[in-house]
């Protein structure tokens, strides 16, 4: 047998006759013992006692959406393995690795902690709300069984997308494998099956949420997909057709090379947020900073173009023209949509839409645009089929290349529409998207809510028994913007599993931006309304309608 490690988290190791507690010693050895435990076509790599400790940031929260605060966190037994090993076609080594955490006081309740990006990373499995913002506790404080996984490769690249069996897991086989293995080591180690399962994730991970709802409807009873990149394939797409459009316009630098970054200024962003809120911002009875009626927003930026003869507080034709082919979305020869459209919000201004779209490198060599960097790799090891290393935003076809992320799409995308069993197990889903998410379109997820409500239930009313979506104003990708964006998902969907409390609104509250002020996020259709009175920074002053 292994040696056995015990330790307080992110401190020294300590033996098991360092326990004074005869209870945690007991703990200890019940943990080592799950070292022996066989796997089907897997091994556990290591099982290791942690006392009570704080949580680490997890160094890949960028890509997760992991909250940025740590946490006080229970004694737990914390397990690595690895199954279905396979060597590649490439030549590389694959694996699907995971971790799964057993706290000593379980709840009797396990969740899946969903990755991000192209995953290739081992998380660290504490169920961290999946929202920059997020304060509350995460779910193995909450006395949660929590795995992670890696996606079955290893690396934050989509070279990846070279191996046949590696796409399939990234995709989606992952998701089964790994949820098959904890429930297994769950029972194992407390004797009995949990009574409630759940998935959480943003990004990658919310796609990876939606593609447990389904793909495994029989396998959760509770989903909460954050900012979810669904529709990834064509995501991709847009990607290019993004930075093709901003290139057209990326002023050129000393050697007469153009730089991405360049291509819209803060001041030109902050100029065109400032002219969303002056138009949309008191539709929800409030001027505040947040455009709640986002559904009513009729904002066109030919309202900051400059007219003849002024050249200030305004935008060339050129960048309007620029803005309305992005928020249009990408299109062929034909005017035919190949992905969806954005709504204009406040958070265009913010940080995390630049990181996306324009990014702040002034090497023209080497942008920095996620788009460019991530979403290109993306698009050429895994989107298209066959790979194609050479393609990029100036070389794309809109009109013949989109065919080739078809492959892809089909095995990788969530745009399933129709869930009856999940919601006849008694199902329940939670979608949160920010308004302003510059790489996953909020309209391109109001349409998938609407289909699934058609296809599923034939009634929206039916639908919000057992899934809802909550849109919120300003917010970036899984968080941050102009935006309240400390939000807990993670009780709203525990009460609707199993207390069946169905969430009215989640409540949420301002950090980095909006200090002090709370506000309900509303169940699409509806929208956050001002009382008319009332402190403006209070929850209890707005309704939902």
């Amino acid at each position: 047998m292994k040696a056995l490690k015990v330790y307080p988290v992110g401190l020294a190791i300590l033996g098991v006759a360092g326990f004074a507690n005869p209870a945690l010693a007991a703990s200890a050895q019940q943990c080592a013992q799950l070292q022996n435990t066989e796997l089907f076509n897997g091994k556990i790599t290591e099982a290791e006692y942690v006392k009570e400790g704080m949580s680490q940031l997890d160094p890949n929260r960028m890509f997760t959406g992991a909250s940025n605060h740590t946490f006080k966190l229970p004694a737990h037994c914390l397990v690595r393995g690895e199954v279905t090993r396979h060597k590649g076609a490439d030549g590389k080594d694959y694996a699907l690795r995971f971790e799964l955490r057993l706290p000593d006081e379980w709840a009797n309740k396990f969740i899946f902690q969903g990755g991000g990006g192209t995953d290739g990373f081992l998380a660290n499995a504490i169920g961290t709300i999946p929202l920059y913002g997020a304060t509350e506790l995460p779910a193995l404080a909450r006395g949660f069984a929590v795995v992670s996984m890696n996606g079955g490769h290893d690396g934050l690249d989509a070279s990846f997308g070279l191996d046949q069996q590696a796409r399939l897991d990234y995709a989606y086989a992952a998701i089964g494998k790994v949820t098959d293995t904890a429930k297994y080591l769950i029972k194992t180690y407390y004797q009995k099956a949990p009574q409630h399962s759940f998935f959480m994730g943003c990004s990658n991970g919310g796609r990876e949420a939606m593609i447990a709802a389904q793909r495994y409807p029989t396998q959760f009873d509770g989903v909460v997909a954050a900012n979810p990149g669904f529709h990834l394939s064509r995501a991709g797409v847009s990607e290019a057709w993004d930075t093709k459009q901003l290139m057209n316009i990326a002023p050129k630098d000393k050697n007469g090379k153009k730089v991405l970054a360049n291509a819209l200024s803060d001041q030109d962003l902050t100029l065109l947020s400032n002219a969303v809120l002056k138009k949309c911002d008191a539709i929800d009875g409030l001027k505040d900073g947040i455009i709640n009626d986002y559904l009513a927003c009729d904002f066109q930026p030919e309202d900051v173009q400059c007219k003849a003869g002024n050249t200030k507080n305004c935008l060339s034709a050129e960048k309007v023209n620029t803005i309305k082919t992005v928020f249009g979305g990408p299109k062929d020869s034909q005017g035919n949509d190949l992905y969806s459209d954005w709504p204009y919000d406040a958070g265009v201004n913010a940080m995390g839409w630049r990181m996306w779209k324009l990014g702040s490198s002034q090497d023209a060599d080497k942008p920095d645009a996620l788009n460019a960097t991530l979403g290109l790799n993306s698009l050429q090891f895994y989107f298209m089929t066959p790979p194609n290393m050479e393609v990029n935003p100036s070389n794309f076809d809109f009109d013949k290349d989109v065919v080739k992320t078809n492959e892809t799409g089909a095995i990788n995308d969530a745009t399933s529409t129709m869930l009856s069993t999940f919601k006849a197990r008694g199902g329940k889903l939670i979608v949160v998207q920010g308004v302003s998410d510059p790489v996953f379109s909020a309209n391109d997820i109001k349409r998938w809510y609407e289909n699934t409500s058609k296809h599923t239930d034939g009634d929206m009313n039916k639908t919000r028994e057992w899934g809802r979506l909550f849109m919120v104003p300003g917010m970036t990708h899984c968080g941050g913007g102009p935006a309240l964006d400390d939000i807990d998902p993670l009780t709203a969907i525990d009460n609707w599993v199993t207390k069946n409390q169905a969430p009215a609104y989640l409540p949420a509250k301002g950090g980095q931006a909006f200090p002090g002020k709370s506000q309900p996020i509303c169940p699409f259709p509806q929208v956050a309304k001002y009382n008319g009175k009332g402190d403006a920074n209070d929850i209890n002053s707005f309704h939902c309608e």
